[in-house]
């Protein structure tokens, strides 16, 4: 495997322009940018919503949604859900949940990941979807803001064409402004314990924002954030090294066999996702495992794939944004029914959902902003130039934040052994050794714990059976593992 690079860390963000020696006094520009631009200008709007069209009765939970403005000139719109604890929002953790894509909405992780409710798949009859309770919600032990960011994702937008314009590096500013102007307008939840979290593409972003917070409190920006650290499920970390580990997993899960692994690493000299097109024989083993592998589900390798998704293969090619978006036949005709169930399947009632206007008058959405409501944006003004964020994540543990990092082992998109190659990378002590851990005295999955010589250290921890998103397919057990690492306890 090519080794991770550690470029530095001051020179990519480009805010750090100045530090002494003992790392106290530095000196941080932008964020008094951010700070003139906050003071002079507050814009937002909220509504608490006690019903929701598709379930039935009063929400037994407090639901807000509502628009941040951002930006230089406020012309970025961001769109959010809040959820309090169902527990004890007064002591509960804040939790800002950014879903991946880059461009998947919000509702997405509301709706089939850690949100409170769910659609009822089983009484879907082409009508608008009924809405249902997840008892595995995180909402039941955390505070928990959605939102859809970077703008044109969901339903934020903006007021300008350039406003549409976003990227690796611009997206984790508004996502940090936003979260800003939000406690400010919140203010009894700005002493709660604050984590940043998300999965997939969303690896990319959350560390940077949780950095972004860490320099705001040192620079005595407010409102001063609680911040104690972050969550990440199998997330994009480093473009090549994610990709190239999937040769690997493939191997690990007999997807490949062992003569033809060891014939691709041996010709290819450990590098598949740029080898030499000139070289034959990598070329050839290259193409007999996309052949082995096209049909196999990328997010959760166990369930069956559509079959509109199964072109013949010529070569391995997989880019940074992995969430496939829905063909439109199958949007259109939502009472059609595959003869083989796929997941997808359960992605359109959110496009059902979300684009009905009574659906959109009660979550307050601005008339004539969004024509055309889709789970995942593919269409975003986007631009992915980061191609690894790993050293954000050896600073925010040489300060003594706490990071939980899963894997659903048996996603092919970023499989657990990329994950926890660049984990060893960061050469941190082991304190808890892997080991499996438990739900209802059954094995959920394995875990390990790392230290450096400050704070809690990091957590990595596999959901056994789960895909991309984990708690999409294990949400008791995703449940188990917030509420235990979020109280202090180990898995």
């Amino acid at each position: 495997m090519t080794p991770l690079k550690s470029p530095d860390i001051a020179t990519d963000l480009g805010w750090l322009r100045s530090s002494c020696a003992n790392g106290k006094c530095v000196e941080r520009i932008w964020l008094n940018l951010l700070l003139v631009s906050l003071l002079s200008s507050f814009s937002m709007s909220r509504s608490v919503l006690e019903t929701l069209p598709g379930y039935p009765g009063k929400l037994p939970f407090l639901l807000e949604t509502g628009y941040v403005a951002v930006g230089d000139t406020d012309d970025l719109q961001l769109f959010y859900y809040f959820i309090e604890s169902q527990r004890n929002p007064v002591k509960d953790p804040l939790v800002l949940w950014l879903t991946g894509g880059p461009g998947c909405s919000a509702l997405s992780g509301l709706m089939y990941e850690i949100g409170p409710l769910t659609f009822d798949y089983a009484a879907f009859n082409g009508s608008l979807p009924t809405l249902t309770l997840n008892p595995y919600a995180w909402t039941e032990v955390a505070n928990v803001i959605f939102l859809d960011s970077p703008v044109g994702t969901g339903f934020s937008y903006a007021e300008s064409l350039e406003g549409y314009y976003s990227s690796d590096t611009k997206s984790p500013y508004a996502v940090y402004l936003f979260l800003r102007k939000w406690l400010l307008d919140h203010p009894k939840y700005s002493k709660n314990p604050l984590y940043i979290a998300g999965d997939s593409y969303s690896g990319v972003i959350v560390p940077q924002v949780t950095l972004l917070i860490s320099e705001g409190n040192i620079a005595g920006n407010e409102p001063a954030m609680n911040l104690l650290g972050y969550m990440l499920g199998n997330p994009v970390t480093d473009e090549h090294s994610d990709e190239n580990s999937r040769v690997k997993y493939f191997h690990r899960l007999t997807l490949i066999s062992d003569e033809l692994y060891d014939s691709v690493t041996a010709n290819c000299n450990g590098e598949f996702i740029d080898p030499d097109p000139t070289n034959s024989t990598c070329m050839d083993d290259i193409g007999l495992i996309a052949q082995c592998t096209i049909k196999v589900n990328d997010a959760q390798i166990l369930e069956p794939k559509c079959s509109f998704a199964s072109p013949r293969p010529k070569s391995m090619s997989w880019g940074r944004k992995f969430f496939d978006d829905i063909p439109e036949e199958i949007i259109k005709s939502p009472t059609k029914r595959q003869e083989k169930w796929c997941r997808n399947s359960n992605y359109v009632l959110s496009y059902i959902w979300a684009n009905d206007q009574t659906v959109q008058q009660v979550l307050g959405i601005r008339n004539g902003t969004i024509t055309d409501w889709k789970r995942c944006n593919k269409s975003l003004a986007y631009d992915s130039d980061l191609t690894t964020v790993v050293h954000y994540h050896q600073e925010l543990l040489k300060r003594g934040y706490r990071a939980l990092i899963y894997s659903g082992d048996h996603d092919m998109m970023i499989p657990y052994v990329g994950t926890q190659a660049w984990i060893y990378f960061l050469n941190m002590s082991v304190v808890d050794g892997w080991r499996p851990w438990f739900v209802d005295g059954q094995i959920a999955g394995f875990t390990e714990k790392y230290n450096v010589k400050t704070g809690d250290g990091l957590t990595f921890a596999t959901v056994k059976g789960a895909g991309h998103t984990a708690p999409e397919y294990m949400p008791k057990q995703c449940l188990e593992m917030a509420d235990r690492w979020l109280s202090y306890y180990g898995l």
